[in-house]
């Protein structure tokens, strides 16, 4: 195995602007998602593609390979992910050589643990899929309490079931795809266009490891969990 570890770090933000590169509980954002990458014995290579020079300079310096800034185009609100892993692959294995594994760690998900990487990539190891995606459980549920208004405005369930479903436990299980973890096929990155062409299959995590930073509340809240977890393990 050869595997490439890679985050994705755009200096742009709106929900909350320059976050990656603000400090969340003693070091930067980015570096909770990097230093797994880094500190990681099954990670060979890691790279970090971004806009900003002076994420990328601080990336370098901690050991990401030396692949140049984000080209323009893959540094706008609405680049597509998928565009941007193509791009950090080519450059990686350009300068690290051929690669057997993609390990996608999104940064404004810093509450995943070292188990969790082990896990998705043991995961992709066995099953042999295209890709690992990680998911927690939904807490809502289309078949039970999500709903819909009709043409008339009147609120249905959003995927009824005949004779309907009753109790939260008898609805089929539904994930939330939850921005923290992947590991993808080099081969199938390649060659696809979006994620969900291949045969993808879910790295369920708790739910509580797979909060994102969108906005400034989720700021709080996981800086809140993050000093939690701090605490308990002083």
């Amino acid at each position: 195995m050869m595997i490439i570890g890679h985050i994705g770090a755009r200096k742009g933000s709106k929900g909350v602007p320059g976050k990656n590169f603000r400090d969340m509980c003693g070091k930067p954002l980015m570096d909770w998602s990097l230093d797994q990458l880094l500190e990681s014995t099954r990670i060979d290579a890691v790279v970090v593609s971004t806009d900003s020079q002076e994420m990328y300079d601080h990336a370098v310096a901690k050991g990401a390979l030396d692949i140049g800034l984000r080209p323009a185009h893959l540094a706008t609100d609405d680049a597509p992910k998928w565009g941007v892993w193509q791009h950090a692959l080519d450059a990686a294995e350009a300068i690290a050589g051929k690669a057997t594994a993609f390990v996608d760690l999104d940064c404004t998900s810093p509450l995943r643990l070292m188990e969790d990487i082990d896990g998705a990539l043991d995961l992709f190891e066995s099953e042999a899929p295209d890709m690992v995606m990680s998911c927690c459980i939904a807490g809502k549920n289309p078949y039970f309490n999500m709903v819909e208004p009709d043409e008339t405005g009147a609120l249905r369930v959003s995927k009824p079931l005949p004779g309907g479903v009753w109790a939260r436990q008898n609805a089929p299980v539904v994930y939330e795809h939850a921005a923290s973890t992947y590991v993808l096929s080099p081969d199938y990155l390649r060659k696809a266009s979006t994620i969900y062409e291949g045969r993808v299959i879910p790295f369920v995590m708790p739910s509580e490891r797979c909060m994102d930073v969108d906005e400034p509340l989720d700021w709080k809240i996981v800086e809140f969990l993050m000093k939690d977890t701090q605490n308990g393990a002083t």
